[in-house]
């Protein structure tokens, strides 16, 4: 009878699939990309140790599978005339989005509109030119048929601003 012992190795797991789909360096390029938007292929292809065609494919690939759905130029703004940014809190007869409601998209003040549970039905991030400018924005959302109330919260300060991040390890 021999004496027969595995072999001593470094076996390397492989790397479990993350819940989105997304390999790592997918998820990198997302981070990379959504920090900074305007970065070529060749900079982001250093960063996440492609070729600058590989990287241009991946992307193309995350275009196209609606993980990218767009890019945009990111504006400041107090320099563009609307420094005043709010939340607003919408309390509507009943759930759900009426036509007049969904018109808001319409207006250049309103940047997004959720619907959410709790004491709200719906919230708007808005940014406008002061206080009279929320004042007139206000009076707009409440003429409304079916909004019942606003509740507004005024942003002293902002220390973080940005869309959803993808993690990497």
């Amino acid at each position: 009878m021999s004496d027969v012992r595995p072999a001593k190795t470094n076996a390397v797991r492989p790397e479990a699939p993350h819940p989105s789909g997304l390999d790592r360096t997918d998820r990198m390029l997302l981070r990379l990309l959504a920090e900074r938007a305007d970065q070529s292929y060749a900079e982001l292809s250093e960063k996440v140790h492609l070729s600058a065609p590989a990287v241009h494919e991946r992307v193309k690939r995350l275009k196209r599978d609606g993980v990218i759905t767009g890019t945009v130029a990111k504006l400041d703004g107090p320099k563009i005339g609307c420094p005043l940014l709010a939340f607003v809190h919408v309390m509507t007869e009943g759930w759900g989005m009426t036509e007049p409601v969904l018109a808001l998209r319409e207006l250049a003040d309103v940047e997004e509109i959720h619907t959410a549970t709790g004491d709200t039905c719906l919230i708007l991030k808005v940014r406008t030119s002061g206080p009279s400018g929320l004042e007139t924005l206000l009076s707009t959302i409440q003429e409304i048929d079916g909004v019942r109330s606003t509740h507004s919260y005024v942003v002293l300060g902002t220390y973080l601003e940005r869309g959803p991040m993808p993690e990497t390890p």
